[in-house]
């Protein structure tokens, strides 16, 4: 097998971010970045691309990616300049190739001429030959045993902190990280539509403030059970916050269970002694990107699990409560403990079939469970640090 070692292209290191900080290269006008995936993809990758344009002052930064990339940087301030589709193509964008499709889009990408191409889409495997057909004077990015070839190239291990890797990867394209995580800003327009909205949900309700949860996640063995969510919402309502379950439209019932829940759970407990609803609602499945940065950047804190909103709400500032698998924290928990705290499911072997399930990436198969590894975390430690987020006083966000 052949050893993982670096490839420097032939470049020096002049310096140490994450990983060696290498020479830039000269006259780059046009970067494109290449990174697939949902929005936490997207999140991992913003670091990267902020070290990128510091690096490259005069060169514009072009983001390939998906359907969800676009739409949420276009209703956010963020540090892209453009974002183009990709085509669907195995390993990069799931779904039915076309040809046809596939060589017009390299087409257009060739006469865009660019002088950078960095790929920050796993090992390479398919995306370092993606990468290639853009026809790019320079490339840099991840690279597995198996994977080809790019002008430099980081060793791919799977287990790394994804935003770290990526600002590895940058500092092979001679940038130093300015900083460690995604920094967003919702736009101003989008949390005055909102705002009707949460008027609507809770008419005439005083609050302390507003908790948002989101109990969905791509892959379910990520996913805290409803009832878990119900209990942290209940609390929180009890409290007196406002509570919003959010979702896109495929999470609109899981969202109504957990809300159904903890309405129920505290109309049981209230014995009759107050007629107050309470203020735990649903807005899963009616909310933009735009719409959910505003409501994720203006709220107390979110409590998720490992998801694109919980990473969303890290960028923007907001204080976060994540339940992760343990496996997934070393990849995509957040570096800090002040504003983001952290419960971990320890299951490393799947408890139906009993696979290691420790083995993941391109190493070994998925076996076909879906039970959650996250199960065991108690939702009193979770609430207990909501409640502590909650209490601090911290400065306004989004300066």
């Amino acid at each position: 097998m052949e050893h993982l070692n670096p490839d420097f292209g032939g470049a020096r290191a002049t310096g140490y971010g994450v990983g060696p900080v290498l020479e830039r290269f000269s006259d780059v006008s046009r970067i494109a970045v290449l990174r697939g995936g949902g929005l936490g993809d997207l999140i991992y990758a913003l670091p990267a691309v902020s070290a990128l344009k510091a690096a490259y002052p005069e060169a514009s930064v072009t983001l390939l990616g998906t359907p969800i990339h676009a739409e949420l940087l276009s209703q956010i301030e963020g540090p892209l300049d453009e974002t183009l589709i990709l085509p669907f193509a195995e390993g990069v964008r799931p779904g039915a190739e076309d040809h046809g499709e596939l060589d017009r889009f390299f087409g257009e990408m060739r006469a865009r001429k660019f002088d950078l191409a960095v790929q920050l889409h796993g090992g390479g495997r398919y995306s370092n030959p993606f990468l290639l057909r853009l026809g790019a004077r320079h490339t840099v990015g991840t690279r597995t045993p198996d994977a080809a070839r790019l002008e430099r190239t980081v060793p791919y291990v799977y287990y790394q902190h994804e935003p770290q890797r990526a600002l590895e990867v940058a500092g092979f394209a001679g940038a130093p990280p300015p900083g460690l995580e995604a920094r967003v800003r919702a736009l101003p327009e989008f949390a005055q539509q909102l705002a009707p909205r949460l008027d609507a949900l809770f008419p005439s309700a005083e609050a302390r403030g507003t908790v948002v949860i989101h109990p969905g996640a791509t892959d379910p063995r990520r996913r805290w059970p409803a009832d878990r969510f119900a209990a942290v919402a209940r609390k929180a309502a009890d409290d007196g916050f406002r509570v919003v379950v959010v979702g896109d439209h495929t999470e609109k019932e899981l969202a109504e269970t957990v809300v159904e829940a903890a309405v129920g759970h505290a109309k049981a407990d209230s014995k009759g002694a107050s007629n107050r609803a309470p203020q735990v609602a649903s807005l899963a499945g009616q909310l933009g990107l735009g719409e959910l940065a505003a409501l994720l950047a203006a709220c107390c804190a979110v409590v998720a699990n490992d998801s694109g909103p919980r990473h969303l709400a890290q960028a923007l500032g907001t204080p976060t409560v994540g339940i992760f698998w343990a496996g997934n924290a070393i990849n995509a928990a957040p570096l800090g403990r002040t504003l983001h705290r952290i419960h971990l499911g320890w299951a490393t072997h799947c408890p139906v079939c009993g696979i290691d399930i420790t083995q993941v990436g391109w190493t070994a198969p998925r076996c076909r469970h879906d039970e959650s590894t996250v199960e065991a975390v108690a939702p009193d430690a979770v609430y207990e640090d909501v409640r502590q987020l909650t209490a601090m006083n911290l400065p306004p966000r989004g300066r």
